[in-house]
């Protein structure tokens, strides 16, 4: 596993019912800050970006949002960022986040954030990239997905090994520390991310 110097972090443009999803976004910021990791995300001041944003960023932390034009004024895009970068459509959002990043961690969100996720896992599948992706299970919340991956195993659709590349844990701490530990897949052939 390469040193992870920076993390993708996908998470929820609203807080959410409980809040320990608000708690584990601003323990992840904080921690990643802590350690010297350069935090990539969605570039909003809203929900629980917001919060992962500003705890990094209070404590001294290094924060790049990227955020869509046309969603520069909906997320209300973070004014206080080490760096806000607008780029033109969704795609090159997701594009330039994985970029930047050496690891993908996935906070509680909506439609949206799943999405990304399975994106970028999907390009650990297929060989784009080899980078761990990680969900911060806070209050359950991710608990209906990783059924989900592991009923996709029982029936077939997804082999085992495809499975044990996303990895999940409870706590900030444990989910870095499960991305350290993070071996990259045997994939017959890596894929050139501008082919992807």
């Amino acid at each position: 596993m390469p040193e992870v110097n920076s993390v993708c972090v996908y998470a929820g443009s609203s807080a959410g019912r409980l809040p320990a999803y608000a708690q584990a976004a601003a323990e992840l910021g904080a921690l990643l800050a802590r350690r010297g990791i350069h935090v990539v995300y969605g570039g909003g001041d809203v929900g629980l970006m917001g919060v992962l944003a500003d705890a990094a960023l209070a404590a001294g932390g290094r924060v790049t949002g990227i955020i869509p034009r046309t969603l520069l004024r909906r997320e209300v895009g973070h004014g206080s960022l080490t760096e806000l970068v607008v780029v033109e459509t969704m795609h090159e959002r997701k594009h330039e986040m994985a970029r930047r990043a050496d690891a993908f961690v996935a906070l509680p969100g909506g439609i949206g954030t799943v999405e990304e996720l399975v994106e970028a896992l999907t390009w650990t599948q297929l060989g784009v990239h080899r980078k761990p992706c990680a969900l911060l299970n806070a209050g359950g919340y991710w608990t209906p997905l990783i059924g989900f991956l592991d009923h996709a195993v029982d029936e077939g659709f997804l082999p085992p090994r495809h499975r044990a590349m996303l990895v999940a844990a409870d706590t900030a701490e444990a989910v870095l520390a499960a991305i350290e530990r993070w071996e990259p897949p045997e994939v017959e052939r890596w894929l050139d991310p501008e082919q992807a």
